[in-house]
């Protein structure tokens, strides 16, 4: 077997060993498809006769300087992040290949990854917030559907992939909550607010169709099949729907459905939520991933105590 057709099937086992075992999400495993794909055509280019048990840390080193060359499709360089991505996917196989299939391959700890500058997250003020929540006109089907959306993404700080995958019968209106499985499988408890579940609430009312989906489409034709399965808005539409009410009301970011879920964090932190209570609501595996919000909560915390510490009032 050529190294290259090895290579493929040992990428393959380990996609199917995050589906199976690992219960990763379909977007999780597309995306280190990607990841892992690019590095083996990298591979494939340069060092055609190698396996992967032949690569070592020179040849990660020229890996790592291709991704720092290599344009994104607008034609400036990957970002640092997504060269991130790209190492984690190459560790993660290697300690597959070490823990499961027994090769002698290189150690994944000698993959160092490259810093990263603090993170830093855009959200909206409440004055945009209630800008983009009624930009939507109510009075059509799709803008009632629309409304329901930012409402509901603004309550509950879903990400996007989980938002789409909503149900009808996943809703208990008497309690105002639902639970979905967020990454790695984990399944937590998320609320609505009682705006957010009124404006859910009066576009179910709309619906004459039985359709399983929470939120369904209403462009092109309609397809009964699988309760309405293929009627499920994607991900992606619910994005240009975002985008497309946030230039309507002239919002000086770019806003997507993960802004929303920024500023569900920070409306919770800056009203005095505490940051495991955040992180639970988020999904967030570590409390670490939601630190990334207190630079905001410290900046309020500094407009407080300058408004209502004695000694900046005047004498």
């Amino acid at each position: 077997m050529k190294p290259a057709d090895e290579l493929n099937n040992l990428v393959a086992d380990y996609l199917e060993f995050l589906e199976v075992s690992r219960g990763r999400s379909p977007l999780t495993i597309r995306r280190y498809a990607h990841y892992l794909g690019r590095f083996v055509e990298w591979l494939r280019r340069n060092f055609p006769e190698a396996r992967i048990q032949d690569v070592d840390s020179g040849i990660v080193s020229r890996y790592r300087l291709y991704l720092a060359r290599l344009p994104n499709p607008r034609g400036s360089p990957l970002e640092r992040s997504t060269q991130v991505y790209h190492l984690v996917a190459l560790r993660a196989f290697l300690r597959y290949l070490l823990a499961h299939k027994n090769l002698p391959v290189l150690s994944p700890d000698k993959i160092e990854l490259p810093k990263q500058a603090a993170r830093s997250v855009s959200f909206l003020n409440r004055e945009q917030i209630e800008r983009l929540l009624n930009a939507p006109e109510i009075s059509k089907k799709a803008g009632l559907r629309d409304k329901a959306i930012l409402e509901t993404l603004f309550s509950t700080g879903l990400r996007v992939s989980e938002l789409v995958q909503l149900n009808r019968d996943q809703v208990d209106f008497e309690r105002r909550e639902f639970s979905v499985r967020g990454k790695g499988g984990k399944v937590r408890v998320v609320f609505l607010s009682d705006v957010a579940a009124e404006w859910l609430q009066r576009y179910l009312q709309t619906r004459k169709d039985d359709f399983q989906p929470l939120f369904i489409r209403y462009s092109g034709s309609t397809d009964a099949r699988m309760k309405g399965e293929r009627m499920r808005l994607t991900a992606r539409t619910v994005q240009r729907i975002v985008e497309r009410y946030a230039r309507i009301c002239g919002l000086p970011i770019n806003v997507t459905p993960h802004t929303l879920r920024h500023s569900f964090a920070t409306d919770l932190l800056v009203g005095g939520a505490d940051l495991r209570s955040v992180q639970e609501m988020l999904g967030h595996e570590s409390v670490r991933t939601t630190q990334v919000y207190t630079h905001v909560t410290n900046k309020h915390l500094k407009e407080v105590h300058q408004a209502f510490h004695s000694r900046y009032k005047q004498q």
